[in-house]
């Protein structure tokens, strides 16, 4: 392996040897972001099971807020934001601004301010993918090019073309691209699968937000 990199860089020097190190560090951190990311969503999902079923078992919001009190989930975030908001909004109803809107309205805004920010911790590391998936390719084609133009001064300098004056500089320029190829494809689907998924436990809290909403404006919180 030492002898295949030295007779690399001899033949190609540091540009190639940096193309094949950046395109190995994205490759390094697409799994990590991607396994992350993963099992953030798989645990989002895990809890939030836990959180519904105890709003659907819960006698009232009091009892609803202290069974989650120690679940990360984002339904139980989400309850717990709106149940702040709801208990705000009445504790200072003769003298804050938030008053002078509509109970429906405020909670309403608060609920959504509160997805939003949710959701948020869930986008971590998707741009990092979604630009590693579109820039390795063409950072292995660089170097790809970069080892035709040694093929090319190889053949320049022996005045004749020959296997052995092209073979090491077309291998580089293959490697580069495979190498390419496998930093960019597992972060394209890894991008894809994580915005599904987000997209999912968008809707899912969706859907909770606006039975909170109704149980919250049913019990005059």
């Amino acid at each position: 392996m030492d002898g295949n990199i030295a007779s690399i860089y001899a033949q190609s020097g540091w540009i190639l040897l940096t193309v094949l190190a950046i395109l190995v560090l994205m490759s390094i951190m697409t799994w990590i972001i991607a396994l992350m990311r993963c099992w953030s969503l798989w645990c989002a999902r895990r809890d939030n099971r836990t959180a519904l079923n105890c709003f659907a078992s819960a006698e009232n919001l009091t009892q609803l807020q202290h069974e989650l009190a120690d679940n990360q989930s984002p339904v139980a975030s989400l309850t717990r934001d709106a149940l702040r908001a709801s208990k705000l909004y009445h504790d200072q109803a003769n003298h804050s601004l938030a008053a002078a809107m509509p109970f429906n309205r405020y909670l309403t805004s608060q609920i959504r301010n509160s997805m939003e920010q949710i959701l948020r911790r869930y986008e971590s590391g998707l741009t990092v993918l979604a630009s590693i998936s579109s820039s390795a390719p063409f950072i292995g084609l660089f170097g790809t090019v970069w080892g035709i133009y040694h093929a090319l001064i190889n053949i320049g300098h022996s005045g004749q073309m020959s296997i052995a004056a092209v073979a090491g500089p077309i291998g580089e320029a293959l490697i580069s691209t495979a190498i390419g190829l496998f930093a960019a494809i597992p972060a394209l689907l890894f991008y894809n699968g994580l915005v599904r998924s987000k997209k999912n436990l968008s809707r899912d809290l969706d859907g909770f937000a606006h039975d909170l909403h109704a149980q919250l404006l049913n019990n005059g919180e």
